[in-house]
């Protein structure tokens, strides 16, 4: 499926999280490869272009991962972008409503923890990551940060909304 929005306008919405370790992922394979692990930890983020995502879910989790115990790996997959790797994450969020973002934290191919678009909507970016980072320091073992904090402060955090981005028109 092609995707929704103009790839070019949403590439600073998906790297402002690779830029703090979060890899994005585009197929189902990937996904699987990534989330269906028998052991470890998986952060996945459900990115977006809606203003939660860039208000509260992307500087949240950019913010979470700047901790001492975070997760072994960390994804995301882009909704309205990458629309079967996107469904392919939510199977794994067994009977977590579809929405977007959301953030869930998976143990051993399962999902243990999960912020919804409901849950993210009511919080700031602070809360998201006190949120995550009392969760990482329950069930996390990999030692933190997922990026240098000089790295950390030069990210570029984006503010934009979907209302500013153009409708992919193909090639």
């Amino acid at each position: 499926m092609p995707p929704i929005y103009d790839p070019e306008q949403v590439r600073p919405m998906w790297e402002e999280l690779a830029n703090v370790g979060v890899r994005p992922l585009t197929t189902t394979e990937e996904v699987v490869a990534a989330i269906g692990k028998d052991s470890g930890t998986v952060l996945c983020v459900v990115n977006s272009v809606c203003g939660c995502a860039a208000g509260g879910a992307r500087p949240g989790v950019a913010l979470a991962l700047q901790s001492e115990i975070i997760p072994d790996d960390m994804v995301t997959v882009f909704a309205g972008m990458d629309q079967e790797a996107v469904a392919q994450a939510r199977d794994f969020m067994d009977g977590v409503v579809p929405s977007s973002p959301c953030i869930a934290l998976f143990k051993d191919g399962k999902p243990i923890h999960v912020l919804e678009r409901r849950h993210i909507e009511r919080m700031t970016a602070i809360d998201i990551a006190n949120n995550l980072t009392d969760v990482f320091k329950e069930t996390c073992d990999r030692k933190g940060p997922s990026v240098a904090p000089e790295v950390f402060d030069s990210n570029d955090h984006v503010d934009t909304c979907g209302s500013s981005i153009s409708p992919y028109q193909g090639n």
